[in-house]
């Protein structure tokens, strides 16, 4: 399945039997992902069609002219752009069938339980325990900055099976039911005032063995490929020109004459220039992730995300002058998704504080880059062989 006509052809069916006008939005999202039209590079009967990646903008332009629903990827993409592509990786084929087509039709929420209070950057350090009984695993821990754990039907959980191993060895990879009595989330309210993200506490967490991904104890590789397609999740989405946090700040220059000064027009040149070089690399980043798996290099474009993020946020309230100090609403409220560019400019400046902490801290991705890029010899880890048991906390 390699032609562009074939899947239009196929696009037009799922169209004439499911009218978007006249089909409910979730039956029609399930009918899209049985006919193998929600990600077509992914097997047939798992929501593909074994199609090369880059034909899956042919099928989204044929339904967006069609008027037909998508399933909402700001609010489930934990689970389209981290948890997916590890279960399509390491999961069991009863896995992928189970969870990966509520996973996509937006049905089940999912979260990420990776960092913890005392392994955030250096997240190999996890102390959440993993104890096998009998068909079961028994987790007990706690983890932190866990976005959507309030809307979550699943997780995917990383925790330590062998505390006798070193840090990076003794980690398994499970997938855990929110719903579990020994699951608590606890909102964590933000410098915006809102709480969407939480922190999440794991008492006597009983995990079937046929939920784990992965082998024992080699959750640490399987957790590499969550993180590097969260990375390029984050930072390699595809955007229109202006599109993101520059173009409101664009907006603002065209419509707000009175506000221009030579040094702020200076500045945005500069930074217009970067957000549109960053936009072209995010695509030739998604034009090698065609070919194969996501690469190291969607940590450097996280990371120019996250500043340019902060530096283009900073440009607009020193634009806004005393506008750029007023805050629309500071209620305490836990939402569905991140919205920058539906929100003022306030907003936007204090939440793209985060962008340099979420999805990998800048210090942990400039250390990538340093290393798996650019070659240049790697920091002195005392810790590498060590039991986690023995390690200092």
């Amino acid at each position: 399945m390699t032609d562009a006509g074939e899947l239009r052809r196929r696009t037009h069916e799922l169209l004439a039997a499911h009218p978007p006008a006249t089909t409910d939005r979730l039956d029609f999202l399930r009918a899209r992902f049985d006919a193998g039209l929600a990600w077509v590079h992914y097997p047939e009967g798992l929501g593909g069609l074994g199609a090369p990646r880059s034909l899956q903008a042919v099928v989204d332009e044929e339904l967006a002219a069609a008027g037909a629903p998508d399933n909402d990827p700001r609010r489930i993409g934990i689970g389209l752009g981290m948890a997916a592509p590890t279960v399509l990786r390491y999961g069991t084929d009863e896995q992928k069938a189970r969870f990966l087509r509520p996973l996509w039709t937006g049905e089940e929420v999912w979260c990420q339980l990776f960092s913890e209070p005392g392994a955030g950057s250096d997240l190999a350090a996890l102390g959440t325990r993993a104890v096998r009984a009998g068909e079961d695993w028994v987790v007990d821990g706690q983890k932190v900055w866990t976005s959507s754990a309030h809307l979550a039907r699943w997780a995917i959980l990383i925790a330590r099976t062998d505390p006798d191993a070193p840090k990076h060895a003794g980690i398994t990879y499970f997938i855990c039911d929110m719903t579990d009595p020994g699951v608590e989330v606890r909102p964590l309210r933000q410098i915006t005032g809102e709480a969407e993200f939480n922190e999440v506490f794991l008492t006597g967490v009983r995990i079937p063995d046929d939920h784990r991904l992965g082998e024992v104890g080699d959750g640490w590789r399987v957790a590499q490929t969550t993180l590097m397609n969260e990375r390029v999740s984050i930072g390699g989405m595809r955007l229109p020109r202006e599109g993101g946090m520059i173009g409101p700040v664009a907006e603002t220059w065209r419509e707000r004459p009175e506000l221009r000064t030579h040094d702020l027009h200076q500045r945005l040149l500069k930074l217009w220039v970067e957000a549109e070089v960053s936009r072209l690399t995010a695509e030739r980043l998604r034009q090698q992730l065609n070919a194969g798996q996501p690469g190291y290099e969607g940590s450097g474009m996280k990371l120019a995300f996250a500043r340019l993020n902060q530096e283009i946020s900073g440009l607009e309230v020193e634009l806004r002058g005393e506008e750029g100090l007023l805050y629309d609403d500071w209620t305490m409220r836990r939402p569905e998704l991140v919205d920058f560019t539906g929100r003022d400019a306030g907003y936007r400046y204090l939440r793209s504080k985060g962008n340099s902490i979420e999805g990998g801290t800048s210090e942990v991705l400039l250390n990538i880059v340093a290393e798996r890029v650019l070659g240049l010899p790697a920091e002195p880890r005392t810790d590498k062989d060590v039991p986690w048991k023995d390690l200092a906390r």
